[in-house]
C-alpha cells in the first residue's frame, strides 16, 4: 500500500489534543470581533457575487434600449435584432468569464497577501467598475458596462474562493459550518436586493439604471474601511508567516476565552507539523497526488452537482411559468422577488441548522427535494395545456425547488470544500474548485437555451437524474465533517485514498522562536 508523506495525516497511534466540543454557542455570546469580522468580510465580498448576477436580469430591456440609442447616436441607424442580442449576450457572459479569471489567481493571492489582504485588494475590482458603470450613460459608452462586467466577475471569482477560506479559518470548529454558509447567505442577500432595486418603480428604469449598477461599489467601500480593523486568519499567521504571538493575539480577540485559545493553538501547531512534513502543493501536483484523490473528486462532484442540478433552468423558465399561471408579465417581477425571499429564508435556516444536523443530511435533503420538484415540474409542464390548473403546480414546484437548493446544494458545498483540505493544499484546491464553478456556469449559460429548445420540458428529467447522482455520491463518499478538526477529516479520507498512515513521533517543544513552515516549497510528488 502506498505511503502518505509523513505528517500529512494524523496517526492513529498519536495522542491528539483534547478539545471539548461545547456545541454551537448562541450568537449573542460570541466575541464581537468574530461576528463583526464575518459581517464585514461577507457583506463586502459575497454580496458582490449575488448582486451582479441578478442586477441585469429584470431591467434588461432598459439596458438594450441604451445600447441601441448609443449605437444610433454614433451611426445614425439602429442595430438589428441579432446584433443587439449578441451584444447583450456578451454583456451577460462577461461576468462568469471574469469569475473564471479571478479563480485562477486566487491561490497565488491568498498565499502571498493573506486571506484578509486578498479580500482588501479585491475591492479594487468592485469600486473601479462601479465608477465606470455609473458614468457610462453620461459618456454614451456601453463598452464601459461590458468591460466593467469582466472586472466585477474577477471580484466575484476571487471572493468566491477567498471568503470561505477566511471565514472557515476564523471560526471555531463547532461554528465552522455556520460561518461557512455566510458566503451563500450574503450571495442571496445580494440577489434579493438586486431584484428589489431593479424593479421598474425603484431603479430599473431609464433614469435610475446608472445608480443601480454603481451601487455595487458601496459594500466594497464599507469593507475597505472596516476590515483592516479585524485580524488576519490565525492559521495563516501561524503556519505560513510563523508569527505565533500575533496568531495568539488574533485568537484571543476571536475566541474571548483563554481555554479556547490554548486548545486551538495546540490544534494549529499539530496542523503546522503536518504542513511542514508534507510541503506545499501546487495546482498541477494536486491532480497527481494520491493522498488527496478523493478530496479532489469530491469538490468537483459537489461543484458540478450544484451548477448542473437545474438552478439555471429554473431561473430561465420562471417568468414563462408565472405568466402561464395567469400572472401579468408586468407583475412577474414581484413574484421573482417573492422567490428571492424564500431563497434567503431557507438559506438562513440552513446556516442555523448546519451545526446541529450536519452537512450530509442537508445535502441529501436538498438534492432529494430538487430532484422530486424537477420530476413533478416536467409532468406539470407537459400536461398543463390539457389541464390548465397544473400551471399552479408548476409555480409550487419552482418554489419547492428553490427551497431545496437553498437548504443544501447552494450553501453547504462552500463549507465542505474548505474543510476537506489542509492548509498546504487549500489554496490549490479552491483554485480548481472555483475554476470548475465558473466554467460550468459559463457553459450552462451558453448551452442550456439550445438544449431547452431541443427537448423542452424534458430537460428537467436530466436535472432530476443529476440530482440523484450527486445525492448518491454524497451518501457513499462524503463523510460528516461536523465538529471535526481539519486533520481528523483528512485522516478519514486517507483510508478511502488507500494510503498508509505512518506513525508520527511527537516533537519536543522547545522554548525559542517559532519556526514557520516554508510556503514556497512544493512537495516532490
Amino acid at each position: 500500500m502506498p505511503r502518505c508523506p509523513e505528517g500529512l495525516f494524523w496517526s492513529q497511534n498519536r495522542e491528539q489534543p483534547t478539545v471539548p466540543d461545547l456545541g454551537p454557542r448562541p450568537l449573542q455570546r460570541l466575541p464581537p470581533t468574530l461576528v463583526l469580522a464575518t459581517l464585514s468580510a461577507a457583506f463586502g465580498s459575497a454580496f458582490q457575487y449575488g448582486y451582479n448576477i441578478a442586477v441585469v436580469n429584470t431591467p434588461h430591456q432598459v439596458f438594450k434600449s441604451f445600447y441601441n440609442e448609443t449605437y444610433f447616436e454614433r451611426h445614425g441607424t439602429f442595430m438589428d435584432g441579432k446584433a443587439l442580442l449578441l451584444l447583450w449576450s456578451c454583456t451577460v457572459s462577461m461576468f462568469p468569464l471574469g469569475g473564471l479569471l479571478g479563480s485562477l489567481v486566487v491561490g497565488l493571492l491568498v498565499d502571498r497577501c493573506g486571506r484578509k489582504g486578498t479580500l482588501l485588494i479585491n475591492n479594487i475590482f468592485a469600486i473601479l467598475p462601479a465608477i465606470l458603470m455609473g458614468v457610462s450613460k453620461v459618456a454614451q459608452a456601453f463598452e464601459l458596462i461590458i468591460f466593467s462586467r469582466v472586472l466585477v466577475g474577477v471580484c466575484a471569482g476571487i471572493s468566491y474562493s477567498a471568503l470561505p477560506m477566511y471565514l472557515g479559518e476564523l471560526a471555531p470548529k463547532n461554528l465552522r459550518g455556520t460561518l461557512g454558509t455566510m458566503t451563500e447567505v450574503f450571495v442571496i442577500i445580494g440577489v434579493l436586493l438586486a431584484q428589489i432595486f431593479s424593479l421598474q418603480a425603484v431603479l430599473g428604469n431609464a433614469t435610475g439604471w446608472p445608480v443601480l449598477l454603481a451601487l455595487t461599489g458601496v459594500p466594497a467601500l464599507i469593507q475597505l474601511l472596516s476590515l483592516p480593523f479585524f485580524p488576519e486568519s490565525p492559521r495563516y499567521t501561524l503556519i505560513q508567516r510563523g508569527d505565533e504571538e500575533t496568531a495568539r493575539q488574533a485568537l484571543g480577540r476571536l475566541r474571548g476565552r483563554a481555554a479556547d485559545v490554548e486548545a486551538e493553538m495546540e490544534d494549529m501547531r499539530a496542523e503546522e507539523r503536518e504542513e511542514r512534513a508534507a510541503g506545499r502543493l501546487s495546482v498541477l501536483s494536486l491532480f497527481t497526488f494520491r493522498a488527496l484523490r478523493w478530496q479532489l473528486i469530491t469538490i468537483l462532484a459537489l461543484m458540478a452537482g450544484q451548477q448542473l442540478s437545474g438552478i439555471n433552468a429554473i431561473n430561465y423558465y420562471a417568468d414563462t411559468i408565472y405568466v402561464s399561471a395567469g400572472v401579468e408579465p408586468a407583475h412577474s417581477q414581484y413574484i421573482t422577488v417573492g422567490a428571492g425571499i424564500v431563497n434567503i429564508v431557507m438559506t438562513i435556516i440552513s446556516a442555523v441548522t448546519v451545526e446541529r444536523l450536519g452537512r450530509r443530511p442537508l445535502l441529501l435533503a436538498g438534492y432529494g427535494i430538487c430532484g422530486f420538484a424537477c420530476l413533478v415540474l416536467t409532468l406539470a409542464l407537459l400536461f398543463q395545456s390539457t389541464v390548465p390548473e397544473l400551471s399552479y403546480l408548476s409555480v409550487i414546484c419552482i418554489f419547492a425547488y428553490i427551497s431545496g437548493h437553498s437548504i443544501g446544494p447552494s450553501p453547504v458545498p462552500s463549507v465542505v470544500r474548505m474543510e476537506i483540505f489542509l492548509q498546504s493544499s487549500r489554496p490549490a484546491a479552491l483554485t480548481v474548485d472555483g475554476a470548475v464553478h465558473w466554467l460550468t456556469n459559463f457553459i450552462v449559460g451558453l448551452v442550456f437555451p439550445s438544449v431547452q429548445e431541443a427537448i423542452g420540458a424534458y430537460s428537467f428529467l436530466v436535472f432530476a437524474g443529476l440530482c440523484l447522482l450527486t445525492a448518491v455520491y454524497t451518501y457513499v463518499v462524503i463523510p460528516e465533517t461536523k465538529g471535526r478538526t481539519f486533520v481528523e477529516i483528512n485522516h478519514i479520507f486517507a483510508k478511502r485514498n488507500g494510503v498508509e498512515i505512518p506513525e508520527i513521533k511527537e516533537e519536543v517543544t522547545e522554548v525559542g522562536p517559532h519556526i514557520p513552515s516554508v510556503p514556497a516549497k512544493e512537495t516532490a510528488l
